[in-house]
C-alpha cells in the first residue's frame, strides 16, 4: 500500500491529461475569472514529477476538492479509485489520514503533505489556483485570464493556467462568450522544496456538471 501511496501509478494519467485539454477557449479569451468563491466542489486528476535523492519519481491519480468557509476537504485517489489520503484543513490545523494509518496533524498543511506523502501538495495555494487566483512575488493579488495566464507566486511556484472552461462547463462555453472562465489545466513548477527537486504538478479540473 505504501508503494501505491508513493507512486499511485507511473505516468498513468499522461495520455488522459494530454487528451483532456482540447476544449476551445476562443470564446473565453477576452473574459476574466469571476469573483472568488468560498464554497466550491471540484474533482479532477493530477500528475506529479520530481527528483529525490537523485532519482526521478512520478505519481498520478485523481482528487475531490470540497471547500467551505473556513474548511477544505481533499481526497486523493489512486488511478484505480482507491482512497490514498484524506486531508482536512481548518484555520487552526491540518489533518492528513492515509489508509490504514493513524491521522497526522500539523499547523501547516504543505509541510504535512511533504512529510507524509513524500512530496508537497500545495493545498494552501490550490485554494486560490483552482479558481484562477494567486499571490504574486510582490505579494499582490493576481487574477489570471486566458490572455494573462502565468505568474510566479510569493512562495516560489511558477504557475501557468494553460487551458480554460466556462464556469458552467463546456456546454455553457459553447453558448456564452461572456461567461467567466475557470481553469481547466494548471501547471505548477518549483525548483526545490526541502529534499525535493524539479517538482512539477499538472492538475486537470473536470468540467462542471
Amino acid at each position: 500500500m505504501m508503494l501505491l501511496t508513493r507512486r499511485l501509478a507511473i505516468l498513468a494519467l499522461a495520455a488522459t491529461v494530454l487528451t483532456g485539454c482540447a476544449t476551445s477557449t476562443a470564446n473565453l479569451s477576452t473574459a476574466t475569472v469571476g469573483a472568488y468563491r468560498e464554497t466550491i466542489d471540484l474533482a479532477g486528476r493530477l500528475s506529479v514529477n520530481y527528483q529525490k535523492d537523485g532519482r526521478p519519481e512520478s505519481i498520478s491519480g485523481s482528487f475531490n476538492w470540497e471547500q467551505r468557509p473556513g474548511t477544505i476537504d481533499v481526497t486523493l485517489m489512486s488511478p484505480l479509485g482507491q482512497t490514498v489520503a484524506a486531508i482536512n484543513v481548518t484555520p487552526g490545523s491540518a489533518t492528513l489520514t492515509q489508509a490504514g494509518q493513524e491521522p497526522r496533524t500539523a499547523a501547516d498543511i504543505d509541510s504535512l503533505t511533504q512529510q507524509t506523502l513524500g512530496w508537497p501538495l500545495p493545498v494552501s495555494g490550490l485554494r486560490d489556483w483552482l479558481q484562477g487566483y494567486a499571490v504574486d512575488a510582490q505579494g499582490q493579488r493576481f487574477r489570471a485570464s486566458p490572455a494573462s495566464n502565468s505568474v510566479t507566486t510569493k512562495d516560489g511556484w511558477r504557475l501557468r493556467f494553460v487551458d480554460w472552461q466556462a464556469a458552467g462547463g463546456s456546454d455553457a462555453a459553447a453558448g456564452a462568450a461572456a461567461a467567466a472562465p475557470v481553469p481547466r489545466l494548471i501547471q505548477a513548477e518549483r525548483a526545490a522544496s526541502g529534499d525535493i527537486q524539479d517538482l512539477a504538478i499538472r492538475i486537470v479540473v473536470n468540467p462542471a456538471a
